[in-house]
């Protein structure tokens, strides 16, 4: 059975996985906010084609809403957001080498998690041929939105999210390391980010883009160190663009009301108008709704933008609520003698890459990652051979 396991392949985990939904490196922010607006997943991938010197095309990054709010969050792009939408989306792109990598279908099993223990966030993979479709698409309107296609293939991308339900499915091979608490097996991690209640919103923004590239979050905890929320990439990427004015001028903890599932409270978005005027920014909520969805796009590729409720703040995805789940602001907590397969369960029941851990009293005392377990899978997978 172990050989067995080992003998799996990335194409074994690409099975069923929907194509990517892709945008040229030559789009502007405004194309990549559209895009994001109108897709099913959080991210949209960013490929770099170069036709005319007939080299390969190849996927240079990733983009999505929290991209896009951190970089809107800057007081330059704030007080002019109908500029900064018309910036190319590479200033959006991160600038830290090996998060995306282009991987072979017939690459091992162990070749793929040892590309995400070194870093890699998504794994861009071939999607075999498939009977169906013997026709490319036809190419966008719009020179910035490139067509499903890219060197004759359609791709997908793996995450730690898809490896970590495999492993799941064959939990009984690695026993009895599944049934250990997380603090025996040592991979709580002590350190990580964390902003007051009472402070303002806009300290947590070097936090939140950390945490995006970390696949983490940050913990909203009191003067006592309890937790009592996060302000996660998950929950920000289900809100709209507007809530950059938001951050600029609310506490953390009037954010989390702001950002939790329902949509902000009339009371909260009236305080961040008012803010916004005292700031001489009163036109930015308005701006902001009015521009986001000015980019072109196609029936073919993508869909047009999902039109912004009438308060701001939060947007209907293109799918249903059961394909793509909302997060709340309410943290996903366990304990350090929870079982590894418990917090596993846990991460992927709420579709987290983590889960913070607490103590009785509920300070926080660390985080435990889809890395942090992988490589204990890792570990164990290596006395297999």
């Amino acid at each position: 059975m172990a050989v067995r396991f080992l003998a799996y392949e990335v194409a074994d985990l690409c099975l069923g996985k929907p194509p990517l939904r892709s945008l040229s490196a030559s789009a502007t922010v405004a194309d990549a906010l559209a895009a994001v607006k109108s897709s099913d997943e959080n991210c949209i991938s960013v490929w770099s084609c170069d036709h005319k010197r007939n080299l390969e095309c190849v996927c240079v990054g990733k983009v999505c809403m929290v991209d896009i709010i951190c970089y809107l969050c800057r007081e330059e792009n704030l007080g002019s957001p109908a500029l900064a939408l018309k910036s190319p989306v590479s200033v959006l792109l991160s600038k830290v080498n090996g998060l995306i990598r282009h991987v072979d279908p017939s690459s091992s099993l162990l070749e793929a998690i040892d590309l995400i223990l070194q870093g890699a966030q998504n794994l861009v993979v071939p999607i075999k041929s498939n009977s169906r479709r013997k026709q490319l698409p036809k190419a966008s309107s719009s020179p910035s939105i490139t067509p499903t296609f890219h060197n004759g293939q359609e791709f997908c991308w793996l995450t730690q999210e898809d490896v970590i339900r495999f492993l799941l499915s064959s939990i009984g091979l690695f026993s009895p390391i599944p049934t250990l608490s997380i603090d025996t097996l040592g991979i709580i991690t002590h350190k990580f980010m964390a902003v007051g209640y009472d402070s303002p919103a806009s300290s947590a923004i070097p936090a939140i883009s950390l945490s995006l590239l970390d696949q983490t979050s940050v913990a909203v905890v009191d003067e006592r160190g309890v937790l009592i929320g996060e302000i996660s990439p998950s929950t920000l990427a289900s809100c709209d663009e507007t809530v950059a004015a938001a951050i600029m001028t609310l506490s953390t903890g009037e954010l989390l009301a702001y950002i939790d599932c329902g949509g902000p409270p009339e009371e909260i978005i009236r305080a961040v108008e008012e803010r916004l005027k005292e700031k001489n920014l009163e036109g930015v909520l308005e701006e902001l709704v009015n521009n986001s969805g000015n980019s072109s796009s196609s029936d073919e590729e993508l869909p047009s933008p999902t039109t912004p409720l009438s308060r701001p703040g939060w947007y209907s995805r293109s799918s249903s609520y059961s394909s793509r789940m909302v997060r709340r602001a309410e943290a996903i907590v366990c304990h350090p003698w929870s079982s590894l397969v418990a917090v596993m369960i846990q991460a992927i029941a709420h579709r987290a890459n983590y889960v913070w851990v607490i103590e009785d009293d509920s300070t926080v005392v660390g985080i435990v990652t889809f890395a942090n377990m992988l490589e204990v899978f890792r570990e164990n997978l290596e006395s297999m051979f």
